[in-house]
């Protein structure tokens, strides 16, 4: 699999900059049809026109709701200046293609009416289709942080990554990528609050350090009907004291440089915590495939 290219995401199969947009858009009007030749090269990449109907959606779309005003502005910049940078698909059986990067594009075409959308065709296993689909998508900054969640699980959970792994894919550091997998253990109806963006992640990383399904299912709502904000949450919680507050302490250098260690080893975060007789080692994980990982890790070591 080659990694580098799919870290670059469609950077490094189609033109990305104004200038490469301007000039392929002076080439050729890429949302109308052309009589005569219905494919070109430009910077060594076959672009080529493909009926709407043939492309079947993205399987592996992380992006599980579309702004309608944004869709609305992208349709009327394509229906001005046409579509300036093709969608990516992949070959199936049939004369079918699936689409990879580009599911906003091909939406707003079809939503003018339009029946064809320049596009590069690019032959792609299943597992690279997927891992180029979420990092595609993982790399814009409009994902909500359920989307962003749910899809560095896939990661993990299809590709047997570790949050190392994500993170490096992705350009987050690893305590970016363990906080919004955190998100996953909240309740579904604070999970469905933080999609529809009524919770903000600020606000759900208060309220995760509620221990009790209750509590955080209490406070989430009376964020949302009272429209705290984040500072007035901390405060709610502190005033109900219902968060009980420990202080670190302060650990050994010796004990820190085992747990880096030990995370390294592992691939996910390792806590130790010192007590008067031994101390506990805290592994964590985010999912059963990610635990089976560890254990096969662990048992390799043994």
């Amino acid at each position: 699999m080659e990694r580098k290219v799919l870290g670059k995401g469609l950077a490094a199969l189609i033109p990305q900059s104004q200038k490469d947009a301007k000039q392929l858009s002076r080439r050729k009007d890429l949302i109308q049809e052309k009589r005569g030749a219905e494919k070109w090269i430009y910077k060594g990449k076959e672009i080529i026109y493909l009926p709407t109907e043939r492309i079947k959606p993205n399987r592996y779309q992380p992006r599980l709701t579309f702004n309608k005003e944004a869709l609305e502005e992208l349709k009327a910049s394509i229906k001005q200046k046409g579509v300036v940078q093709p969608i990516l698909v992949r070959p199936l059986a049939g004369e079918k293609y699936e689409l990879i990067a580009g599911e906003r594009r091909l939406r707003a075409v079809k939503a003018l009416g339009v029946d064809r959308i320049p596009a590069i065709i690019k032959q792609l296993p299943d597992v690279e289709a997927m891992e180029l689909s979420l990092i595609e998508n993982l790399q814009r900054e409009d994902l909500n942080p359920m989307e962003q969640a749910k899809a560095y699980k896939r990661l993990i959970d299809e590709f047997g990554f570790i949050q190392e792994d994500v993170a490096e894919r992705i350009g987050k550091d690893r305590s970016s990528v363990a906080n919004i997998l955190r998100l996953l253990n909240l309740p579904e109806q604070i999970q469905d609050y933080i999609s529809k963006g009524v919770v903000s992640f600020a606000h759900a990383k208060i309220i995760l350090s509620l221990k009790e399904k209750s509590a955080q299912i209490k406070l989430a709502k009376a964020i949302v009907n009272n429209q705290l904000t984040v500072r007035q949450a901390q405060k709610k919680i502190e005033a109900t004291n219902t968060q009980v507050k420990i202080k670190p302490a302060t650990k050994d250098a010796e004990i820190i440089a085992l747990e880096e260690e030990l995370q390294r080893a592992l691939g996910t975060k390792v806590t130790i915590v010192n007590e008067k007789k031994g101390g506990k080692l805290i592994i964590e994980f985010f999912s059963h495939t990610d635990l089976e990982r560890i254990l096969k890790k662990l048992k390799a070591s043994g």
